[in-house]
């Protein structure tokens, strides 16, 4: 007997639920500080906030940003059944928003010199989902 992606051993695929609500609003153009303010637990909203704050230069807000979207997404895919490893596909949507802000810690790690860190991320990235570190620019 074989899992639904082909092997004996990797665990099956972990995908979030959808956000109506808070999805519309973002690819809407809703500033993204709105959204986590009224859907806190919304990773691509924190994932968009440290986008811009490492795009403004502001590393410290970036990682804090990140780190509280990848916090998120972690307990969104342990309630989804996730057991800390196996993939998160970036094709399902949903889990995008976890993959861009582990994306985002990683570089916001690396430029405050926390290389260890930046290391775990981008790897932790690229376990999750081999196309994660292309789609996220961080490869």
């Amino acid at each position: 007997m074989t899992s639904s992606h082909g092997n004996l051993i990797s665990p099956e695929p972990t995908r979030l639920p959808e956000r109506p609500e808070p999805q519309a609003a973002i690819d809407g153009g809703a500033d993204p500080a709105e959204v986590a303010r009224a859907h806190p637990d919304f990773c691509e909203a924190w994932a968009r906030l440290a986008e811009q704050a490492l795009a403004a230069d502001h590393v410290i807000n970036a990682y804090a940003f990140a780190r509280t979207g990848y916090h998120r997404g972690l307990d969104q895919l342990r309630r989804a059944g996730w057991k800390g490893h196996g993939p998160v596909p970036w094709a399902h949507r949903p889990n995008q928003g976890f993959l861009r802000a582990l994306a985002a810690l990683s570089r916001a790690a690396a430029r405050i010199g926390e290389e260890d860190e930046h290391a775990r991320c981008r790897q932790f990235l690229a376990d999750c989902d081999p196309e994660a570190p292309t789609a996220t620019a961080v490869g």
